[in-house]
């Protein structure tokens, strides 16, 4: 049998679910002696792709990584970049299997360390990538900027603007996760300039700006964070990247949901975008979309509670979901609070739906940041609402004048020691 029809077979056996039998072809195709033949090189690629999609199909990534370091040898029948290229698609090939990204990050190091030996220096840098990547995933975070450091030093020099675009990107992530928003925007914006010096894939673009749009909602600027999140949307759908485009379009409903923006939620979850991507990731924007609209804490609650994988999973929703429902609470306090002068903390956690542990805590915090005047007098178990508290002007007055005052006195000190000179 030729290899050609091999190759074939595997293929049809692999679809088959048959692995027994695809993965003894597929080793018998990279046992043969290729000698410089391009046909037989490009089957062997071809079986090695094959096999990691085997080993993934049935989620063995000890043999996947195993068999990413027998293959190595077999490189040198290959040019470096096309050695590189099947390097890097098997070390993706992890992604596919679970709980297997501790495993990845040694596998990657591993292959950089080959990488180093055989003076491969743009597959290192691509590895190098990869594991800041993996880091980021990992939540190594003091690793991933470490390496990205030090593998931006070396970009500069070399003034690859491609790798430069992605490793800011990836930095930016990373200051993001560690609530470091200055370094993650200033990353951001210097993976922006080297994008704009080269044409920029798609994919890539994309990620600037799902990044953008994360960075702006940070800042509360949701409706500049609803116009990258479109844009990034718009980006992955095309290219067909189902789970990311499904990311964007929640990011996008959660930007108007933050902007109180009814109307626009409705058309958005009524549209061709919820239907293509309906599911219970839609059903649970839409679940707090209604508890904002109604202004419910029971049904925020409830909705938390019934979509917690969906809206918990993500840190980006939970992070602004978690402010929404402080917002909601303090404008239902409010609410409750705004008739009475004295009322019992028990009788708004009643009210409220909450255990009075929760609403006392959430009251002493108002209280502070001046959302309302008050004490909580905890003996008897009151809050007391003051008014708001008058300022006088002449107070105001006073103190300007003895400021302007100041000024003149220290001018006539600064004209008399220059006179004596």
């Amino acid at each position: 049998m030729s290899s050609n029809a091999s190759i074939e077979l595997a293929g049809a056996e692999l679809k088959s679910k048959n692995y027994a039998k695809a993965e003894v072809i597929y080793k018998e195709i990279l046992q043969k002696d290729v000698k410089k033949d391009e046909s037989l090189i490009n089957e062997q690629e071809q079986a090695m792709v094959g096999l990691s999609d085997l080993y993934v199909a049935e989620n063995r990534h000890e043999d996947l990584a195993k068999f990413v370091q027998e293959v190595r040898p077999l490189m040198s029948n290959f040019s470096k970049a096309k050695a590189a290229k099947i390097i890097r698609t098997l070390i993706d090939k992890f992604s596919g299997t679970k709980n297997s990204l501790p495993l990845q990050i040694e596998v990657t190091k591993s292959c950089r360390e080959w990488a180093i030996e055989g003076k491969r220096t743009f597959l290192r840098q691509a590895l190098d990538t990869k594991l800041i990547s993996l880091y980021y995933e990992n939540s190594s975070y003091t690793d991933a900027i470490d390496l990205a450091n030090t593998l931006l030093f070396e970009l500069k020099r070399m003034d690859d603007k491609m790798l430069l675009t992605e490793v800011h990107l990836l930095e930016s992530r990373v200051y993001h996760a560690i609530r470091n928003i200055p370094k993650a925007r200033a990353s951001l914006t210097a993976a922006r300039t080297a994008a704009n010096a080269i044409y920029c894939p798609a994919v890539l673009q994309a990620s600037l700006d799902m990044q953008s749009g994360i960075l702006h909602a940070e800042e509360a600027d949701f409706k500049t964070a609803y116009s990258y999140f479109y844009e990034a949307y718009e980006g992955y759908n095309t290219l067909d990247d189902l789970k990311k485009a499904l990311s964007s379009f929640k990011y996008m409903l959660l930007s108007q949901i933050m902007l109180n923006s009814i109307s626009e939620v409705k058309s958005l979850l009524t549209g061709k975008h919820a239907v293509k991507y309906s599911g219970k990731d839609i059903d649970a924007m839409r679940a707090v979309a209604q508890a904002h609209e109604n202004r419910s804490l029971a049904e925020f609650e409830k909705a938390l509670q019934d979509y917690k994988l969906e809206l918990a999973s993500d840190p980006i929703i939970r992070s602004h979901l978690s402010t929404l429902y402080d917002n909601l609470l303090e404008q239902n306090l409010l609410r409750v609070v705004e008739p009475y002068s004295r009322i019992e903390v028990s009788h708004i956690a009643k009210l409220i739906g909450l255990s009075t542990v929760q609403v006392e805590g959430k009251l002493s915090q108002m209280i502070l940041d001046k959302v309302f005047y008050g004490i909580l007098d905890q003996g008897s178990g009151v809050l007391i609402v003051f008014d708001e508290p008058q300022q006088d002007k002449t107070y105001e007055a006073a103190l300007e004048v003895i400021k302007n005052m100041g000024t003149v006195v220290d001018l006539l000190i600064e004209n008399k020691a220059t006179a004596l000179l």
